[in-house]
């Protein structure tokens, strides 16, 4: 993570912890993979607050009704 946010700053890219508070303010949903979660070991109370956690079928089913972009 450290080489990470080094790498970022150097780039000037905004870091992760803004862009979530930028998401925040502007009514972003983030909804995190619980598949994906589980096979990288992370825990939801591990998550920046507010991020929430669903399987992939829900999230496309979710998806499929609302203006969205899905990242992976």
């Amino acid at each position: 993570p450290m080489m990470l946010k080094q790498m970022m700053k150097e780039k000037n890219i905004v870091s992760v912890e803004e862009l979530l508070s930028l998401c925040k303010e502007s009514g972003v949903r983030i909804v995190a993979c619980s598949m994906t979660m589980q096979v990288m070991g992370i825990k939801p109370e591990e998550l920046a607050p507010n991020i929430e956690v669903a399987g992939a079928a829900s999230y496309l089913a979710e998806a499929s009704h609302s203006g969205c972009t899905l990242f992976i």
